[in-house]
């Protein structure tokens, strides 16, 4: 590994050099064991600690199939996959790499008594299998997380609607918080070379689900002059949906839960900004069993402040449980809201008189399909959407990553570095960078 390591880091990006490294028979690899699954029975969802659960392993390099690469993965970031991975919820992963494995039998290698997770990377191209005429040894890559096998029609007009799409390093195995990953060909995308390693890894999974979720005609379309409400306005999601909004020309209405985080809404070109602590909303009792549409009223009202009187054209919607019946409530009549991930809950309650008799759309966004992510990762390489990395650690810290997630004590995008032996390399066009240097920075420690 240490060659590999050497031979990325020296900037040689032959295909020679790269196709006559060795390959090691085991790599690093940040884990979670099927022996385990019980570890946090009992335990209340926000005191299970990833810390316990993602160990730091060495696995066997797997058989590389047709369709594949195999990347040195030099950093990647967490996603809220990750956490839900390494806490068991709402089911063990171990069940979908069981059900993949039953399909075929490059399939079969993923059904294994430990996961590799994680769901970003950037890195270089080792190796590719038969069949990959695009991506040769030594180029610079980022990878998007969607797995499709494309041999049914229902995906070739949106590969999201796939019978057999899966997101990599969460339902399928040998993901990016690794030292070695391996995807299939058509997850790769050119690294951004204005940004370092762990910059580069961070927008993947986010930026590209934001971007189906708000822009894509997929998801909520959103036009110029749209008014727009984002939950968790500077988080890893909403941080993407708010830089997009705003270069669309739209008006975005972020959500935050401090100071600090309204300060990097602002920092980004928002101006109108809902501190929900010091609002003090109560959406639901404290048993967490009745709504209080008063509360929905109060928000609605807030809005309505901060816009001249107009309701949102669109809620963009991640937190789910907790916020679902009030964003139902406050877009304007017609509207759209747009919904994935459900980090506070799946079971959504709302009154649906207020969806129904107003006329307003739910739209479900899951990731991206290939074109849209795609189209994500130049707004980031145009510099028109920028990595929103607040902090980065070690492969060996990984649990304490995942619990910053967790915990909501983080802003932006959390990475985590694997091969790359420390922050700030991998930038191959300074002056690129130069441009965009803070807008780049903008989340870093915050």
């Amino acid at each position: 590994m240490d060659q590999i390591r050497d031979a990325i880091l020296s900037g040689d990006r032959t295909e020679e050099t790269y196709a006559n490294l060795a390959i090691p028979e085991t790599y690093r690899a940040a884990t979670v064991h099927k022996d385990e699954v019980d570890m946090f029975e009992g335990v209340p969802t926000k005191e299970k600690d990833p810390r316990k659960s993602l160990h730091i392993d060495d696995v066997p390099v797997p058989e590389l199939a047709p369709g594949e690469a195999l990347v040195a993965v030099m950093a990647s970031a967490i996603n809220y996959n990750t956490v839900w991975t390494s806490i068991f919820e709402p089911v063990s992963t171990f069940g979908f790499l069981e059900r993949y494995g039953r399909t075929s039998e490059y399939a079969k290698r993923h059904d294994l008594p430990y996961h590799v997770v994680g769901s970003d990377l950037a890195g270089v191209v080792l190796r590719t299998g038969p069949g990959v005429g695009k991506w040769k040894p030594g180029q610079e890559v980022v990878a998007h997380c969607l797995s499709v096998e494309l041999e049914d029609a229902d995906g070739h007009n949106d590969t999201m609607l796939d019978p057999q799409q899966r997101i990599w390093g969460f339902e399928t195995n040998f993901g990016g918080l690794a030292e070695l990953a391996i995807v299939k060909a058509n997850q790769l995308m050119p690294k951004p070379t204005h940004l370092s390693w762990e910059e580069a890894a961070s927008p993947g999974l986010v930026n590209s689900t934001a971007y189906r979720q708000l822009i894509s005609k997929n998801g909520g379309a959103l036009k110029l002059g749209d008014r727009v409400l984002i939950w968790g306005a500077s988080g890893g999601l909403g941080s993407y949906a708010t830089q997009m909004a705003l270069a669309a020309g739209a008006t975005p209405i972020c959500v935050v839960s401090s100071p600090d985080k309204a300060e990097i809404c602002r920092s980004m070109g928002a101006e109108l900004i809902i501190d929900r602590n010091a609002e003090g909303y109560q959406f639901w009792n404290e048993e967490g069993t009745q709504q209080n549409p008063k509360e929905w009223q109060r928000l609605g009202k807030k809005i309505r402040e901060l816009t001249g009187g107009h309701d949102v054209d669109m809620v963009f919607e991640h937190p789910g449980r907790e916020t679902f019946g009030a964003s139902v409530y406050v877009t304007r009549k017609g509207g759209t809201i747009t919904t994935c991930a459900s980090t506070s809950g799946y079971m959504h309650e709302y009154d649906n008189r207020y969806l129904w008799m107003n006329l307003k759309r739910i739209i479900s966004s899951h990731f991206a399909n290939y074109r849209e992510a795609w189209e994500a990762n130049d707004l980031i390489d145009r510099g028109i959407v920028h990595p929103t990395l607040s902090k980065t650690y070690r492969i060996d810290e990984v649990g304490q990553a995942a619990l910053d997630v967790h915990k909501n004590a983080h802003q932006g995008k959390v990475g985590v570095l694997t091969l790359a032996p420390e922050e700030g390399l991998g930038v191959s066009d300074p002056e690129k960078r130069a441009q965009f240097e803070d807008a780049i920075n903008r989340f870093r420690n915050a």
